[in-house]
């Protein structure tokens, strides 16, 4: 009996070391990789969408102040100038936080003389006028896809 109490006890103490142990620097290190791996493909999944849904926004923006500067052509104009953002602004045709696209520059508003078409363009992530990733208020998903997928 006493051999057997000896050898509980022992194996008593043996748990409660083991439990206060907690864990060593290699399951830790171990646990740390597989989060950076995790975040890795995420990020790989997720940046590529977030390119494309800010060409998005940016086109659904310039079309809107598109139908707002021919609105405020038609009703508002007075000397039939062609009307910049902030003539917009001031007219209350746009809203203040509308006014500059994704990127934080403001949208261009260009009117054709010709035609009497109004376009508004945002100079995209470059934030330079007339390059290739400039975003007009006509794109079609395919242009949205092309400027998504410029680096």
């Amino acid at each position: 009996m006493n051999r057997i109490s000896r050898f509980s006890l022992k194996a008593v103490l043996l748990a409660k070391r083991r439990s206060r142990r907690g864990v060593t620097l290699i399951e830790v290190l171990v646990v740390i990789a597989i989060i950076a791996t995790i975040s890795g493909i995420v990020a790989f999944a997720v940046f590529p969408k977030l390119a494309k849904a800010k060409v998005q926004a940016a086109a659904q923006s310039a079309k809107t102040i598109q139908t707002a500067a021919e609105a405020y052509m038609k009703m508002d104009s007075t000397d039939q100038a062609c009307p910049n953002v902030q003539t917009l602004l001031q007219a209350k045709q746009i809203k203040s936080d509308s006014t500059d696209d994704p990127w934080g520059t403001p949208f261009r508003i260009i009117c054709d003389p010709d035609t009497g078409d109004i376009h508004v363009y945002s100079n995209g992530k470059d934030k330079q006028p007339d390059t290739a990733d400039d975003i007009r208020d006509d794109f079609k998903a395919s242009d949205i896809e092309r400027v998504a997928n410029l680096s």
